[in-house]
């Protein structure tokens, strides 16, 4: 009907993806590229920097020596023997740190120096005293790689001293398999006395430094391990950083999305259930720091929406049962109406014209019985229309009465004498002449015996005798009226209070009553604030018993 629409969970995951995922992943990918060539530029400037050093450390040393040497020449000039001289050379070296031997030579002596001294895996540094003549100082390697690379004892790379011939004169870090490697790439021309960046790996940058004094090459290998540590390294914790930060997005996104699409949910159930009739349902939200004021708020609104639907949905069942129970009084009303009134008016009118009539005598005998019926007659409509108008003051509450100390015992001695007992049943009064007076309205205690005997009598057994009771209970009289008749259902007994309510319905109907009297019977007792209720069982049949207060006089003389 609405056509394909995502739900909120698969919109927040799309919108997510869109807007987290994606601008994190080429973010992350941006930062990792930056953060590789700032990383490649810091591993090509401090292999540069190595480079420039151990130059400088060699320059240092060199020049050390060199100023050593030349003090050495300038002693050895004032000495007048060559013994004194061999013996002042021999106390030199002691106080030469790291020096092997001082020997003087010449050329060809001093290419033999150097072989002996590369054989032997030390060093010579020369200095030229005249044309034919050098003062060689000859040094250990280790202790030279030492003074070399003291400051570069942390650092990772390999370094590597060459001679101007190719010899390997020190080294640090030093692996066979690197070293072929990296002379391999090795440019055949050099570029004196500046460092040059050589190789085909950008991220393992390889330095030279070719010096003409001393002539030797200098060579910065930046090997896998820097550059791991460097750049893969840092690549790494960039990704994990991002990874963690998607991933702590993802929960706060995923705890925020569950909460909402819970209360969500239960806005969704309880519209569904205002749609189906079920006005009770009332929305409960799962309240925490993640639940949107709105959701509340719409909420709270929703559920006090549905407290006044379904306040108006009672009022309005409410008023249906009154209507339809206006609309079942009408009935009877009418029912009443045909079946009681339509009975007596017809009688009066009969004989009313049978009266007029003047082509007939009628005799005295006749005429009084006419007349007779008639009164009795227009007494039923009277009482038919008395019930009738007192059905609104007892629904209304507006029934008045002149409350007075009554005695019952005279009360249903008149009751017995206006009663139509047409079927001359037996009538048992069993109070005393020391019955106490009750709080009471006497014409209308009347009016309610007067019903209920005529009752009692209308539909007890055949040969049976109508009994009535009266007993002092908790400060109170209790009336019963009994008499002999079939067991009245619990159901049936329950309705008899009701309007237009009897024994007998429209189509059984044997006896003549509107079905008001035990309705108006309750509301007259109800006003004398007295109660009534009705038993039916084997042992008595029917019994309707009355609870009147005692008066006050009566009650001070029990007490």
């Amino acid at each position: 009907m609405f056509g394909k629409h995502l739900k909120i969970v698969e919109q927040i995951i799309i919108v997510f993806v869109f807007a987290v995922i994606v601008p994190m992943t080429i973010s992350g990918f941006i930062i990792n590229n930056i953060n590789q060539q700032s990383m490649r530029y810091q591993l090509r400037e401090s292999a540069v920097l190595i480079a420039n050093m151990v130059s400088d450390e060699i320059d240092f040393f060199n020049k050390t020596i060199i100023s050593n040497l030349e003090q050495i020449v300038f002693s050895l000039e004032h000495l007048p023997t060559q013994r004194a001289k061999e013996q002042y050379l021999k106390s030199v070296i002691k106080q030469l740190d790291d020096c092997e031997n001082l020997e003087m030579t010449d050329d060809a002596g001093l290419e033999a120096i150097k072989k002996r001294d590369r054989a032997n895996n030390n060093a010579s540094i020369p200095l030229k005293i005249n044309d034919n003549r050098y003062l060689v100082a000859t040094f250990k390697l280790d202790a030279v790689k030492d003074e070399l690379f003291r400051s570069l004892a942390d650092d990772k790379r390999q370094i590597y001293v060459l001679t101007d011939d190719g010899t390997l004169l020190a080294e640090h870090n030093y692996t066979e398999e690197a070293y072929k490697k990296t002379i391999s790439l090795l440019p055949e021309k050099l570029r004196k006395n500046k460092p040059i960046i050589f190789g085909d790996v950008k991220n393992q940058p390889l330095v030279y430094v070719s010096k003409n004094d001393p002539k030797i090459t200098i060579i910065v290998n930046t090997t896998e391990k820097v550059t791991q540590k460097a750049i893969t390294n840092n690549s790494l914790k960039i990704i994990l950083s991002c990874l963690l930060a998607t991933l702590t997005i993802i929960f706060v996104v995923g705890l925020y999305t569950y909460y909402l699409y819970i209360n969500i949910r239960q806005l969704f159930k309880g519209i569904i259930a205002i749609s189906k009739g079920n006005y009770e349902r009332q929305i409960r939200l799962l309240t925490t720091a993640f639940t949107p004021h709105e959701i509340i708020f719409l909420a709270f609104e929703f559920n006090r929406m549905a407290t006044e639907i379904h306040k108006s949905y009672i009022q309005l069942k409410k008023n249906n049962i009154e209507l339809k129970q206006l609309n079942e009084f009408r009935s009877n009303l009418i029912d009443t109406v045909s079946h009681e009134l339509r009975t007596p008016l017809t009688s009066i009118q009969g004989y009313t014209s049978r009266l007029m009539r003047q082509d007939i005598q009628i005799d005295e005998e006749t005429r009084q019985k006419s007349l007779r019926i008639i009164k009795e007659q227009s007494e039923r409509l009277k009482r038919l229309i008395d019930d009738l108008l007192t059905i609104p003051d007892i629904e209304g509450m507006r029934l008045r009465t002149n409350i007075e100390q009554v005695w019952l015992p005279e009360v249903l001695e008149e009751s017995r004498i206006l009663i139509k007992n047409k079927r001359n049943m037996e009538i048992v009064f069993n109070l005393g002449e020391d019955f106490p007076f009750v709080e009471g309205d006497k014409d209308r205690l009347i009016q309610v015996f007067v019903n209920l005997l005529e009752n009692a009598a209308k539909y007890a057994a055949e040969g049976s005798k109508i009994v009535v009771d009266g007993i002092i209970k908790e400060g109170c009289a209790k009336i019963f009226v009994k008499n002999d008749c079939e067991v009245i259902p619990p159901k049936k007994l329950k309705k008899l209070f009701e309007k237009f309510v009897r024994l007998d319905d429209n189509t059984t109907r044997t006896t003549r009553g509107t079905g008001l009297g035990l309705f108006i019977v309750k509301g007259l007792i109800e006003a004398m604030n007295g109660k009534i209720e009705l038993h039916s069982d084997k042992t008595c049949g029917f019994c309707v018993e009355v609870t009147l207060n005692l008066a006050n006089n009566t009650q001070e003389v029990l007490k």
